[in-house]
């Protein structure tokens, strides 16, 4: 038998039976599931330091164990003293397994080691299904050593589903036991 990650068999047998019964779907094909899961990093002070976006791809690529590129800025902004073509920040985007594997770790690990942590907002949603949320520092995954970071960075995480309204989207997470505020 081959490894299916915890979430994903989660889904199967608790999540789409739950969600099926709850919106009164008449096929398991109408049942909304996560597509893909981006993190995105925009570093404004690179422009002045090369470095911090080394350290941003390596940061991203251990905390999603798939590797991150470099995004680019698509204009000339000379108030910014941006260039077209220079990296601006980082992003990675997960499917399938490693996008299980990265939400379990997010939500079991990470978000609880939050300072002050009592839940995430529901306010991210944006009308189609989807979830955006900041997470302020980095150092926040614990597979990020602390001693080797430059500077402590935030980013955004988005959770694209194929969910039709907020509501589905958002019975969707808490099934899977997103830690949203009360």
């Amino acid at each position: 038998m081959s490894y299916a990650p915890r979430l994903r068999t989660k889904y199967s047998e608790e999540v789409a039976p739950k969600l099926m019964a709850r919106f009164e779907y008449t096929s398991n094909m109408q049942v909304p599931r996560i597509v893909k899961v981006c993190l995105n990093q925009g570093l404004g002070k690179a422009t002045a330091d090369k470095k911090l976006i080394d350290a941003a791809v390596d940061e991203m690529t251990l905390i999603s164990g798939q590797k991150a590129v470099a995004t680019l800025a698509t204009k000339d902004i000379s108030n910014f003293k941006l260039r077209k073509g220079v990296a601006v920040g980082a992003k990675v985007t997960l499917r399938g397994d490693r996008m299980y594997e990265f939400l379990d770790r997010l939500i079991s690990v990470s978000l609880p080691r939050t300072r002050d942590f009592r839940g995430v907002r529901a306010t991210g949603f944006d009308g189609r299904g989807n979830f955006t949320f900041g997470v302020k520092e980095q150092i926040i995954f614990p597979e990020i050593d602390l001693d080797k970071i430059k500077a402590i960075n935030g980013m955004d995480i988005t959770f694209v589903t194929t969910a039709r309204t907020n509501e589905e989207a958002k019975a969707l997470l808490e099934e899977f036991g997103f830690p949203f505020t009360k």
